[in-house]
């Protein structure tokens, strides 16, 4: 059984390589979600194009929902972008905090980090920032953030209390969280759990979506809402890789669930000081 370092590093290496492609590139190489599906990273993507401030130059087709659709982003708000990849989302992000915000995104592939800044050099933005850093221990200051938003992401991450822990910590009280997911309903086979490109493409490393929910409110987080759920197939080809023909019978009417949801939380704001007799002067 791969070890937490070795689960990241595997991460680290497969979303490198895929720094290096456009979008085009990834589905027309099996590496998307185009003529063949030999691989899962963007298997689950949605639909960024209508979006404002979409830049195709940064949409390699990675994430499995639209969360700044539903982060509730305002004018001047200070976002955070959890695995930002190529920017994609940290684009979307600015286009609703507008110049007077601040969006910052953090990634741990420095080939990401390092397409994120070549985009926002090309486009001009100089309040969207990219830093290179580990989301279970994220290189910004407590009580920052009006807004964090993620894409697929915390499912590659082993230890999802802690990137958890770290977005309440970096939160300001009464900020929030718009965070789009892979979780399951139901376990999957053992040889899919198991498997490192399933692992790289989100689905093997998701958790029940109960324990999922569970985590979030145990992290102190309130108003916990699922905003979207929909559920993903994973075509015959891919499974083929893992398991036999009648293991996909078997699998497919099982039930299990493999799931993309977009679940909303917030970090409770800080309580009024204390003014009843005796307690202020």
């Amino acid at each position: 059984m791969q070890t937490e370092n070795e689960l990241k590093e595997l991460v680290k290496e497969k979303y490198g390589e895929i720094a290096g492609q456009s979008r085009t590139q990834n589905a027309s190489s099996c590496c998307g979600s185009g003529a063949c599906s030999e691989e899962v990273y963007n298997l689950m993507a949605d639909d960024y194009t209508q979006l404002k401030g979409y830049n195709p130059d940064a949409d390699l087709g990675l994430g499995c929902g639209l969360p700044t659709e539903f982060a509730k982003i305002k004018k001047g708000d200070t976002v955070i972008d959890l695995g930002s990849g190529a920017g994609n989302d940290c684009f979307i992000a600015r286009a609703l905090t507008g110049e007077t915000g601040k969006v910052i995104g953090i990634d741990f592939t420095d080939k990401m980090v390092e397409k994120a800044r070549s985009n926002a050099e090309k486009l001009g933005y100089h309040n969207v920032e990219f830093r290179f850093g580990d989301i279970e221990k994220m290189p910004v200051s407590a009580d920052v953030a009006d807004v964090v938003v993620s894409n697929c992401v915390l499912n590659l991450v082993p230890n999802k209390f802690n990137v958890l822990k770290e977005v309440y910590r970096v939160l300001k009280p009464g900020g929030h969280f718009s965070i789009s997911d892979i979780v399951l309903e139901g376990e999957l086979p053992a040889q899919l759990k198991q498997a490192a490109e399933m692992y790289a493409g989100c689905v093997s490393g998701a958790i029940q979506k109960q324990v999922y929910l569970e985590l979030i409110t145990s992290t102190g987080f309130i108003n916990v809402t699922v905003q979207k759920e929909k559920i993903i197939t994973v075509p015959d080809d891919i499974l083929l890789n893992y398991i036999s023909k009648e293991d996909i019978l078997s699998f497919k009417n099982s039930h299990i669930g493999i799931y993309s949801v977009t679940v909303y939380a917030e970090k409770p704001a800080a309580k009024e000081p204390c003014c009843a007799p005796g307690c202020c002067n």
